[in-house]
Formats: structure tokens, C-alpha cells, sequence
């Protein structure tokens, strides 16, 4: 290679050179999510899917002390390595080979932690000690990249050194901590104990990195984290489209092809559908870039959110089994273990609307009375309704919330940041 060639493969701007992790412009015009964070994006399907699967076996068996706690350690795992990840690729992401190979670690670690969500379950339901080991590993290897990561950023990024120490020291004693739980090998109560008090330790480092230090906040993209947690509720709403399907086998197998079948397998899609509708109904983005104070509630509430969208999937799980006559719980609980983590979300969604942009008691109203309807469809099933008509109903809830907001809350919405955008100016 001649020097001149060398010099063009310097500049060329397609080559993933090593960049200084200096931090990037929190109003970037254009910024959006890149090809890896929608391939890192991706891994996480095999964890959701795996958890909902093993919470769709312990519910249908009426296991639900493992059901909750497995799916809770599991799902937990997952999306707060998600999250972190997240917002820090908002602020630093360089694109270089480094932050590309760091984050194929992390991919790595996120495919370690799934193949550890059975034993997980499995160990909690025998009710000795909790079999995290593999589970934790993963979560270890993902931390410890993500470690590495912000060490990088300090080191590179003066202005935000000791916000980016801080990140690291928190992940550190953290992961300690995890791994202090595998070497223990404590039995059930005190595993649940220790991992109570290292996600708060987990939840707390972010907050005292980012408003303990007399230096700036990190450097995140509001609209940029926006479509990012978007971009992971639809991939997580994957596994109600899944779960759909897995009902209508159930029913096809067992009653062959008839209206009810069309209709089951229409209410389940409208379900779906209408839960990414609901989620896009609030105008994260620009309050967040009006709000960025706000970011901690809105982003750890999400936490709930997600769990909630992947316990649906997995609540259509367990209709098939029922349908399948492979379940030994009640109709009323097969239509419960939908609605529940139904009315979660909904209820989950016009709270992060009142505290991200305003209070607006339209948006109440409409969440209490899909959680009414929620209430019937159970109330349905143990009356002795058939699964799939109670099932039904329980689809009205979230597109009875769809059809009235387009028709009056549209304009509340548009009244309400017009609000928010005059106090802020004002």
C-alpha cells in the first residue's frame, strides 16, 4: 500500500478506526437507532422468549411463587442490562471496532443468561436454593463490558470523568455482590434477600452517577432513547403475536378451523396491535427534550412495562395449554394471567403519560375502565364463559382505549405539550 492509499484509508469515514469517547451532542439532528443496537436489540428475543415460555409452564401448572420469581430474576436481568446499555450508547456510542467488540460481549453474555433461565425456574419450584449460577454469569459478563465501557469514557472524556467513575465503581461492587451469591450457595430466603438489596445497589448507581456530581449529566439523545425503548417494546409485543399463534394451534388442533378460531385469532392480534398503538401515544421524545430531569422515573418504570409485555405473550401461553387440556388451573385463572399483566401495562402507560408530560384525567379514566373490562372478561371465565369468548373481551380493554383516544385524546395531547413547552420557555 503506498502512503497515498494510506492516507485516503485513514479519512475514509466507512473504516471503524478507534475514536475518542468524548461524548455526543444531546441534540444531534438525525440521530437514530444504529445496525447494532438493533442487532444487540435482537439476543434479547431469546431471553424474553424463554422466560415467557418457563412462566407460561408454572402458571398453567398453578406454580406461582416460581412462576413470579423466576420470571422477575429473569426478565429483570435482561432489560436493566438492556437499559444500561442504552443510555449509554446514547451518550458514547463511537461506532469503532472497540465499542463494536465490547458489544458483541455483551451479546455473548445476554445468550449465557437465557441458557440459565430454566434452571432458574427449576431450582426455585424443588424450593432449595436458586440454581442462578449460569443466569448470573451471563449477567456478570454483560456488566463487566459495560464496565469496561464507561472506565473507556472516563478515561477519554474529561468532562464527564467522574460521572463515568462513578457508573463503573457502582457496576463493580455490584457484580461482586453476584458473584458472592454463586460462591454462597445460600439457600432460597436469603438468595431473594441478597438479590433484593443488589438491585437496589444496581437501580441506585445511575442516579448518583448522574445527579451526585458537580459535572454535567451524560450526554443522552432524548428522541434517540425514545425510539430506542420503542424499538424494544416491539420486539418484546413479538411474543404476544407468538403467544396468538400458539392459541389458535390449540384451538385449530382441538376444534379444526371455524369462526371461533378467526375470532380468537383476531382478538389476539387486536390485543397486540393495539398495545404498540397505546405505547406510541405518548410523545416521549419531545418530553424527554423538554423534560430531561424526568428521565429515571420514565426509564425505570419501563422496567414494569416490559415485564408486562412479555408476561401477556407468555398469558396466551398458558390459553393454549388449557385449550390443549394440558393446564390444571382454572378458566378464570387462564383468562387472569392475560389480563393481569394486561391491566399492568395499561395502567403502566397513562402513569408514564401523567408524569412525563402532564396529570390528565381523560387518561385515568380510559386506563380504570379498560382495567373495569379487564376485570369482566375474569369475572367472565369463572362464570363458566368459554375461554376464547372471555379471551374476547378481554381485547376490548386496550382497543376500547385506542378508538376513544384517537377520537378525544388526540387533542389533549397536543393541548398538553403545547402547556409543557410554554412553562418550560416561560
Amino acid at each position: 500500500m503506498t502512503a497515498t492509499d494510506a492516507g485516503s484509508s485513514a479519512r475514509n469515514p466507512l473504516a471503524h478506526r478507534v475514536t475518542r469517547m468524548t461524548g455526543r451532542s444531546h441534540d444531534e439532528e438525525g440521530r437514530t437507532a444504529t445496525n447494532l443496537e438493533l442487532f444487540f436489540d435482537l439476543t434479547f428475543v431469546v431471553a424474553f422468549s424463554l422466560a415467557g415460555t418457563e412462566l407460561a409452564h408454572y402458571l398453567a401448572e398453578g406454580d406461582y411463587t416460581t412462576a413470579l420469581i423466576g420470571f422477575l430474576f429473569a426478565t429483570f436481568a435482561s432489560i436493566w442490562a438492556w437499559i444500561n446499555f442504552t443510555w449509554f450508547a446514547s451518550a458514547f456510542d463511537t461506532d469503532d471496532w472497540v465499542f463494536r467488540v465490547v458489544t458483541m460481549l455483551q451479546m455473548g453474555g445476554v445468550l449465557i443468561l437465557a441458557l440459565g433461565i430454566e434452571p432458574v425456574f427449576t431450582s426455585v419450584a424443588e424450593g432449595r436454593t436458586i440454581d442462578n449460577r449460569v443466569a448470573v454469569l451471563g449477567y456478570v459478563v454483560m456488566r463487566v463490558a459495560m464496565m469496561f465501557q464507561w472506565v473507556r469514557a472516563a478515561l477519554q472524556s474529561p468532562q464527564y470523568r467522574r460521572t463515568c467513575l462513578t457508573y463503573a465503581a457502582a457496576i463493580l461492587i455490584a457484580q461482586i455482590g453476584w458473584v458472592l451469591v454463586i460462591v454462597l450457595e445460600m439457600t432460597l430466603v436469603p438468595t431473594l434477600i441478597a438479590t433484593v438489596g443488589l438491585v437496589v445497589l444496581e437501580l441506585a448507581g445511575p442516579f448518583v452517577a448522574e445527579t451526585r456530581n458537580s459535572e454535567p449529566a451524560t450526554p443522552w439523545h432524548p428522541h434517540h432513547i425514545a425510539e430506542r425503548y420503542g424499538l424494544l417494546a416491539i420486539i418484546t409485543l413479538g411474543e404476544g403475536i407468538v403467544g396468538t399463534v400458539v392459541a389458535l394451534q390449540a384451538v385449530v388442533h382441538s376444534h379444526g378451523w371455524d369462526v371461533e378460531t378467526a375470532v380468537l385469532g383476531l382478538a389476539g392480534v387486536a390485543t397486540t396491535f393495539a398495545m404498540w398503538w397505546i405505547y406510541f401515544v405518548v410523545p416521549t421524545g419531545d418530553a424527554l427534550e423538554l423534560r430531561r430531569s424526568k428521565c429515571f422515573g420514565w426509564g425505570y418504570s419501563h422496567i414494569v412495562v416490559f415485564m408486562a409485555i412479555a408476561a401477556v405473550g407468555a398469558g396466551l401461553h398458558v390459553a393454549a395449554l388449557y385449550l390443549e387440556h394440558e393446564a390444571t388451573v382454572s378458566a378464570a385463572v387462564v383468562v387472569a394471567c392475560v389480563a393481569v399483566p394486561l391491566g399492568v401495562y395499561l395502567a403502566g402507560i397513562a402513569a408514564t403519560y401523567s408524569y412525563l408530560v402532564e396529570f390528565d384525567v381523560l387518561n385515568v379514566l380510559l386506563a380504570i375502565g379498560a382495567v373495569a373490562v379487564l376485570g369482566g372478561s375474569v369475572a367472565l371465565a369463572a362464570a363458566g364463559v368459554e375461554v376464547v369468548y372471555a379471551l374476547i373481551v378481554t381485547a376490548i380493554a386496550p382497543v376500547g382505549v385506542v378508538v376513544l383516544d384517537e377520537l378525544i385524546g388526540t387533542r389533549h395531547r397536543a393541548e398538553a405539550l403545547d402547556r409543557l413547552r410554554a412553562r418550560v420557555a416561560g
